[in-house]
């Protein structure tokens, strides 16, 4: 039997919160990065009910901008992502997660990355 994977929930101070910075539309993007090879998996959007849940949970969990709503990754593909690490940038207007993806990958295409093709490759 598989081992259940766990995220790592997340305290953050009211100072770090406050130190996130949302758009006008109220979300900030947040880059997931694989734990074990330090690739870059995906962007998404995240507001601050999904920032909340993801810290609670040890679970990424994102803003849909095309369905508005939130989404849990991996509640329908299983390719679930779990937090290991959370960082916010300088300006406090990008998040960064070190997760520890489960399952295929992180892209809805079945690539590992959503970042997969490349500028000047063409072949």
């Amino acid at each position: 039997m598989a081992q259940e994977i766990e995220g790592r929930v997340i305290v953050a101070t009211e100072a770090e919160l406050n130190a996130v910075t949302f758009n006008s539309d109220g979300l900030v993007p947040a880059i997931a990065q694989c734990v074990d090879t330090g690739q870059i998996l995906m962007m998404a959007w995240m507001n601050k009910e999904s920032l909340s849940m993801t810290f609670a949970e040890g679970r990424m969990v994102y803003w849909s901008r095309s369905r508005k709503e939130l989404w849990r990754k991996g509640d329908t593909s299983g390719d679930r992502q779990f937090v290991r690490e959370a960082y916010y940038d300088c300006d406090g207007d990008t998040l960064l997660f070190v997760v520890e993806q489960e399952g295929k990958g992180a892209c809805h295409t079945g690539e590992r990355s959503c970042f997969y093709r490349a500028f000047g490759s063409e072949k």
